[in-house]
């Protein structure tokens, strides 16, 4: 609970929250948290009624009334756009006669990026349980089954584990600049075999007759939109999904974060056939969405990892983290690495039964990425 000389307040849309007390908190080095790009998610209409992300944002204050922290949070109807899959969880509850939703999500909607999620103030002196315990009040008040965090930094899963929430473990593949100076660098980092994949992979999507752009802010043209919408909804009718994004979110989005999107094009006689949505934060380039219009060799990895790793390098970035799944990513240099949330559950018997399934599921998760790492394409020692 917050302490008594601070107030918490939840509100239904980021734009009651104003800009720059939100992003005081929210920092500047992942953009998924920011002002900005809550609020392209919400005036662009992805979130909402329609796909069952319902703004709560909580907002803490102190006793002057000033912001020092905050949170992402959404009431959800449903467990769609999230990627920490939780619907056995809400069938149990079910089963047992209980009701699972309305939960609590503090997250960035439909984005699979690990960031800061309990966003403090700098120089506040706020400690992030207390902004937990406030969220576990608000989940009381509103009559909600439970709290989820996901996405959570690993100084957070550790805070909120302490503090009697579930932790569980996911994975991604992310990619580390080594200080390379170019792509080259990166390939003489892997073993010979594997450099001589990459190498024909490149060169097979480079000899197509294929032009590839990297756009950043106002290079971005409502023309390239309207065609990266349609490789989006392309890729989510392939894959048996539902399309959260609006068509007027990707250029709201450029509109309001300007440099930090990256648009990656692959064009055919001066016509975008495919397209990979980056966004860049502090020293991290995370790629988001792609899709194609046509299929050409290896396009997908070179759009959508060579190129990203690319750019990457050429602007002193640390990391590129490319999304969701993806084993395929290892042989290109993205190595399993882990990604945390935390869960608070109200109902005593389903917190049982979930903290005795996530115990084996982390074990399982940790055995895994060990497991999968071994076939990391890098040079070991003495390797050529």
């Amino acid at each position: 609970m917050p302490a008594q000389d601070h107030s918490l307040t939840l509100h239904r849309a980021i734009g009651e929250v104003d800009a720059a007390d939100w992003n005081a908190c929210a920092g500047t080095a992942n953009p998924f948290v920011s002002h900005e790009f809550l609020s392209a998610i919400e005036d662009s209409g992805s979130a909402g009624k329609r796909t069952g992300w319902l703004p709560r944002h909580a907002v803490l204050r102190d006793p002057a009334g000033q912001v020092v922290a905050a949170a992402p949070m959404y009431a959800k109807s449903n467990s769609y756009g999230e990627y920490v899959f939780d619907h056995g969880w809400a069938h149990a509850m079910e089963r047992a006669g209980g009701r699972y939703y309305p939960k609590l999500q503090v997250a960035s909607p439909f984005s699979p990026v690990p960031g800061p999620r309990l966003l403090i103030k700098p120089g506040s002196f706020i400690e992030p349980a207390l902004l937990a315990g406030a969220l576990e009040q608000a989940c009381a008040e509103l009559d909600t089954s439970s709290v989820h965090i996901t996405f959570c930094t690993k100084p957070e899963w550790d805070i909120l584990g302490e503090a009697g929430w579930l932790q569980r473990l996911g994975m991604q593949f992310h990619w580390d600049n080594n200080n390379y100076q170019s792509f080259d660098d990166f390939l003489a980092a892997l073993s010979s075999r594997k450099r001589k994949v990459l190498k024909r992979e490149r060169r097979d999507a480079n000899d197509c007759g294929l032009e590839y752009l990297a756009l950043r802010g106002p290079e971005i043209a409502p023309a390239h939109w309207a065609a990266f919408h349609r490789f989006y909804t392309s890729t989510v009718d392939r894959k048996w999904g539902s399309a959260y994004l609006t068509p007027e979110f990707f250029p709201l989005l450029g509109h309001y974060l300007g440099d930090k999107i990256v648009l990656m094009l692959a064009m055919h006689h001066g016509e975008p056939i495919a397209g990979a949505l980056n966004l860049m934060g502090a020293d991290t380039l995370y790629g988001r969405n792609w899709g194609c219009a046509r299929e050409f060799p290896f396009l997908h990895f070179e759009l959508c990892y060579y190129r990203a790793i690319d750019f990457a390098i050429q602007h002193n970035l640390a990391r590129v983290e490319a999304g969701a799944q993806g084993e395929h990513k290892i042989q290109r240099g993205y190595l399993p690495t882990p990604t945390y949330s935390a869960h608070f559950i109200a109902h005593p018997g389903l917190r049982r039964a979930v903290a005795e399934f996530l115990v084996e599921e982390r074990a399982e998760k940790i055995a895994h990425m060990a497991a999968l790492a071994e076939f990391s394409p890098f040079r070991k020692d003495g390797e050529a």
